[in-house]
């Protein structure tokens, strides 16, 4: 199977599809960028906040202190996730907004402009 073509950018290859979101919206790559690092700051938070919870299990040393350092652990989790989710959400709408916004300053067609 072919492989697509690939732009490259800084020594990276670059999709082609990326390469064309690149060129037809600056905003919206760059907004895709932004969360690929906040995605990425969040998973290494979360990857240290499990560290730590799984030390607090190690050292748990009775079955309710075990369930409390567990039930703190997905209370903390969920919330993070939910967060994280309502972020990532609102860049979204904001970049959409902002290209909807732009398409609206596009000059209107004019329907008899076309020879008949």
């Amino acid at each position: 199977m072919p492989k697509a073509n690939k732009s490259e950018t800084a020594g990276m290859p670059m999709p082609d599809m990326t390469q064309a979101m690149l060129t037809a919206n600056p905003k919206l790559i760059e907004t895709w960028l932004e969360m690929m690092n906040d995605g990425a700051a969040f998973v290494s938070e979360r990857l240290q906040k499990d560290h730590e919870t799984q030390k607090a299990l190690l050292n748990s040393t009775t079955p309710g202190e075990l369930m409390k350092v567990q039930a703190d652990f997905f209370k903390d989790a969920f919330g993070q996730y939910t967060e994280q989710t309502v972020r990532m959400f609102e860049k979204m709408q904001e970049v959409a907004k902002q290209s909807m916004g732009d398409a609206a300053h596009l000059p209107a067609r004019k329907y008899d402009d076309v020879p008949l």
